[in-house]
């Protein structure tokens, strides 16, 4: 019982940064050529995420090695699932009211 506690106590909050604080920290990994986890240190941040964070902004300057999707790509991917998913609805309806006029022909 008493680890579980200490584990709830040691977790952080989920906390949000802005794009500004965002692209300030990454220019310090890129542009200044300081490690993920110094910066993180410095900025109390997990290094998990300013490594996402690196990550992104390499992708979407065309520079990254492990084929992350650019933010465009990711707008763009994400419009197309939702495209596939009303038009996945719309063809069940279809679907539906063929076979109900067809019974009504019938």
């Amino acid at each position: 019982m008493e680890t579980e506690q200490k584990q709830r106590k040691a977790q952080r909050t989920r906390r949000s940064f802005s794009d500004e604080f965002k692209a300030g920290a990454v220019a310090l990994v890129l542009k200044e050529g300081k490690s993920v986890t110094g910066v993180a240190k410095d900025l109390d941040l997990v290094a998990s995420a300013l490594g996402r964070w690196v990550e992104q902004a390499r992708a979407n300057l065309g520079k990254s090695t492990r084929g992350t999707l650019t933010s465009e790509e990711k707008e763009e991917l994400a419009r197309l699932r939702k495209e596939v998913r009303e038009l996945r609805l719309e063809r069940e309806i279809l679907k539906k009211a063929a076979v109900f006029f067809a019974k009504e022909s019938a």
